[in-house]
């Protein structure tokens, strides 16, 4: 499968978009989209005749052997040496001599790594888009559903399920915004062999400076200020945005596959995987697969902080180092944007659980409240004794903490039934999840 993007062992990103546009052969359009703008930069600033931009746009869309050319990387410790022999070759005389004229295979390389960045981050935001719509309308529709909070794995006190579905959607509105300055920031790469442009002065250019900018209009990126070889911002602002991507789409997986663990039940994805051995099963596999690509995307972002550490004016090794985890960190983001549309869209809800299990500390889920309730008519010493004794004879003798607080004769002109419902003691969950609907 060399040219086509699957992945028989990453079906977190197989089949979406970021894996359409990673694989190799977008790779190889992306090399020779390189390639070819550079000729047409050239040519625009008077340094290269039209008809080598004809020549070299028309030998572009001829067939190349990507196995012959990763064969044949290993000779230059790059794709783009053997691509530009080909290439030439292709275009012929007298035109050949206008290919890569001027370039160092870093150039094409680095460009044609923001090229593949700028097309996969393209669906990628159409997905978290989708992700914060369907969580913005679960985030509106139970906006007072309430389900316990758990703190430390354990009841704390009572939330509201559109409070948690609205932080979810702040994450995911976060790594939108994160990945749209990174992909508005994705910068073309010219500098020649050591970053000083000095080729492109021998072959006429009366001013240098001038190519990168009409180098980066051909291809819509952004201009260079400087020649990036060891200047590793772009890389590292990717890392940077693809790792939080999915770190913040992991936070919703984990919370989904809690909440739809059997005996919790209260969410469950729309159509879950099944078992290859128990019949029974309804896999949350959307958010296994977001979780698994969650746990990987750190360390192959560190590796790209890693190549930060550039020597000289072009290193050895640490571009080459970046290719594969860059590769890797697109496609996993991708493909849990990808997952996370579809999690989201198809996420069931099942408040009567979320309900239900609010009672299962016998009303213990609102002491909190009753705490700061009782102090003013018992004191603070007394209060907390009681609460305390209260709360272990729920247990022992299984009856409600509002049943047992019903028998003090202290406590009677209080509306215990109003105090002890844990639906009644959501705070401002329903204020904050309207204030956090704001953003958009």
């Amino acid at each position: 499968m060399l040219g086509h993007g699957g992945g028989l062992l990453g079906p977190g990103w197989t089949g979406s978009p970021a894996a359409a546009e990673t694989g190799d052969t977008a790779f190889l359009r992306a090399l020779l989209d390189a390639e070819t703008a550079l000729t047409r930069a050239q040519a625009s600033l008077g340094l290269a005749p039209h008809e080598a931009v004809a020549a070299v746009s028309e030998a572009a869309v001829q067939r190349l052997d990507l196995a012959s050319l990763a064969e044949r990387a290993r000779a230059g410790g790059n794709p783009v040496i053997p691509l530009v022999a080909d290439l030439t070759r292709a275009v012929g005389d007298p035109y050949g001599t206008y290919v890569h004229r001027g370039a160092t295979s870093q150039d094409i390389m680095d460009t044609a790594m923001m090229l593949v960045a700028a097309r996969t981050l393209a669906p990628l935001l159409a997905d978290l888009d989708r992700t914060q719509r369907a969580l913005a309308g679960l985030a509106a529709e139970h906006r007072d559903t309430p389900m316990p909070g758990r703190t430390l794995t354990q009841h704390a006190v009572p939330t509201t399920f559109g409070l948690k579905a609205a932080g979810w959607r702040s994450l995911v509105l976060d790594a939108r915004d994160r990945v749209t300055s990174a992909r508005d920031s994705l910068t073309a790469q010219l500098g020649g062999a050591a970053g000083t442009l000095a080729a492109f002065t021998a072959y006429g250019a009366d001013d240098a400076t001038a190519l990168p900018a009409a180098y980066a209009r051909e291809l819509g990126l952004r201009a260079p200020v400087l020649p990036w070889h060891t200047l590793r911002t772009p890389i590292a602002d990717l890392a940077g945005c693809l790792a939080f991507t999915t770190g913040a789409l992991g936070k919703l997986a984990a919370d989904v596959l809690i909440l739809s663990r059997t005996e919790i039940a209260e969410v469950a994805e729309g159509s879950g995987g099944g078992s290859s051995a128990m019949p029974h099963k309804a896999n949350p596999v959307r958010s296994t697969l977001i979780a698994a690509a969650a746990r990987r995307a750190p360390q192959l972002a560190a590796t790209l902080y890693g190549a930060l550490v550039a020597e000289d004016e072009r290193p050895a090794g640490a571009w080459h180092a970046e290719w594969e985890p860059l590769r890797d960190l697109l496609r996993l983001a991708g493909g849990a944007a990808r997952d996370a549309a579809e999690l989201t869209e198809g996420l069931r809800v099942h408040p009567d659980a979320m309900r239900e299990h609010l009672g299962l500390t016998h009303g213990l889920i609102v002491s909190e409240r009753l705490s700061a309730e009782l102090a003013p008519v018992l004191g603070r010493t007394r209060a907390k004794e009681l609460l305390t004794e209260t709360a272990k004879r729920t247990y022992t003798e299984d009856r409600s903490l509002a049943e047992l607080l019903a028998e003090k004769p202290e406590l009677t002109d209080l509306d215990l039934g109003r105090l002890t419902d844990p639906a009644r003691y959501t705070g401002s969950a329903g204020a904050l999840t309207d204030r956090a609907l704001e953003r958009r």
